[in-house]
């Protein structure tokens, strides 16, 4: 990594995926955070507003928290009309 890197702007997704990387970390620590997929969901939506318009009901965040490993599920419902990047139709 050349010090030039450091001042390049990261596309958003490996962002998003570090962003969710530390949060499971996190949530891994502290089993009993009850915020943790409303958290995640709002970023998530965040992210995804970026790129494509969406309505808040057709995200669904869900956990499953087992012994050695949680499971983070995410339905994203795009609907036609807005499968076009924002940057395109404005």
């Amino acid at each position: 990594m050349s010090i030039l890197d450091l001042f390049k702007r990261r596309t958003s997704a490996p962002v998003a995926r570090e962003r969710l990387q530390v949060l499971l970390a996190y949530e891994r620590r502290s089993r009993g955070q009850p915020d943790l997929v409303s958290i995640l969901r709002e970023e998530i939506m965040a992210v995804i507003a970026k790129h494509v318009q969406i309505d808040q009901d057709y995200l669904q965040v869900s956990m499953d928290r087992g012994e050695t490993m949680s499971t983070l599920e995410i339905d994203i419902q795009i609907p036609n009309k807005s499968a076009v990047p924002l940057a395109m139709a404005g």
